[in-house]
């Protein structure tokens, strides 16, 4: 197994070591993931190292193009960690060259989609540039290449939701390949709070991830404008992390009252229990981890059918589910929740919310699709 980074992708690496089935797991980074023991581990931190430096030496969207630039250096290392008869797992754009490499040596490459298919991808998110005039990409050419590379290296593709899945039906891939792997998440980090919402905290609204095109950024800022017009002393917290291309959008929003954030892991977990609600209106993105993280600590979500997270939402339970580009859809969302909230409701659907995002539903989930591949856990080939 080998990804640029440490990711999302470090649940499935734990699910094979748990299983006895991991050989390796390489990472470009100086550390290796939770679980996985220094024998398992190949690191190579001089990706990490390059990474920090565009991240710090350019703007937002040169940097992660400058960092794409690297893949082709990482999927050459990982194809030299490859011996004859070994399968092969990675994420999007990381290493095509090193899942081609695996099935002439008689193995099977997998795949984790953690965005939509790449033609549906780039279709909704070019639209999205063209109706803001943003001078960007969605994303560098060079990464969209890799990503179509990967899909058509892979024999199979790991998909965390249901608008994933059926962007990859809709642009004819076989139904047979797609292995649905809803991700988890480490519950005992979030809950909801112990004590009531204060009568008189005003409504707080939340939204973290960042600031771009993709994740929604006008609609969003759009949303609160219409809901400070019902409600005017809401509070906005936003996370500063602003891409390249929603930086014009947001500066036609700067009369509004917007506190931003930039929290640490235990502020962050605590800003989701003195916050009210989450929105989180994505044009694309494949699952949204925040958003499970919000449902979790007992926030409702309004988020949109284009993130994949919002098959954890249960409409009128937990949230609600819009449109995409629908500012009214996601205000009216937001005020009808604050109406049940300052009356003392919470969201509900925790218990079912615990089984679905559990680590042990993922494990039986993702192995049980490997042994009915043929690959199987020492203890079960004995």
């Amino acid at each position: 197994m080998a990804c640029f980074g440490r990711s999302g992708d470090d649940h499935f690496a734990r699910a094979l070591e748990n299983h006895g089935l991991l050989d390796f797991y390489a990472l470009g980074t100086r550390r290796g993931a939770r679980g996985i023991p220094p024998e398992h581990t190949r690191l190579q931190p001089l990706f990490g190292l390059a990474n920090f430096i565009f991240a710090r030496t350019f703007s937002t969207y040169r940097g992660e193009s400058m960092r794409f630039r690297t893949f082709g250096l990482f999927d050459r290392w990982a194809q030299s960690l490859l011996t004859p008869g070994q399968h092969f797992f990675t994420g999007y754009a990381f290493a095509p060259g090193a899942m081609r490499k695996t099935r002439v040596n008689g193995g099977m490459a997998f795949m984790d989609a953690w965005t939509s298919h790449p033609a549906e991808f780039w279709e909704l998110l070019s639209e999205e540039q063209k109706i803001w005039k943003s001078k960007f990409l969605p994303v560098s050419r060079y990464y969209q290449d890799l990503v179509v590379k990967s899909v058509e290296a892979a024999d199979y593709i790991c998909i965390p939701s249901n608008f994933t899945r059926n962007s990859f039906l809709k642009r004819g891939y076989p139904k047979e390949k797609i292995l649905f792997c809803p991700y988890p998440l480490d519950l005992s980090a979030f809950s909801p709070p112990a004590e009531p919402r204060p009568a008189d905290r005003p409504f707080t609204i939340m939204h973290t991830g960042g600031l771009t095109l993709r994740k929604g950024a006008p609609y969003l800022l759009e949303a609160f404008r219409l809901i400070r017009k019902e409600v005017p002393n809401a509070v906005f917290r936003v996370s500063r992390m602003i891409r390249d291309d929603a930086k014009p959008i947001i500066e036609k929003y700067s009369d509004l009252p917007i506190q931003w954030d930039d929290l640490d892991f235990p502020e962050h977990v605590r800003r989701y229990q003195t916050s009210d609600l989450l929105i989180f209106p994505s044009i694309e993105d494949g699952f949204a981890f925040v958003v499970a993280e919000a449902l979790a600590s007992g926030l409702p979500v309004i988020t949109t059918t284009n993130t994949g997270a919002s098959d954890l939402v249960q409409p009128g339970i937990n949230g609600e589910v819009v449109p995409i580009r629908d500012p009214r859809a996601l205000a009216d969302g937001a005020l009808k929740w604050w109406e049940r909230l300052r009356k003392g409701e919470r969201a509900g659907g925790i218990d079912s919310l615990a089984q679905q995002l559990s680590v042990r539903t993922f494990e039986n989930t993702f192995i049980g699709h490997l042994a009915r591949l043929g690959i199987k856990s020492p203890s079960e080939s004995g």
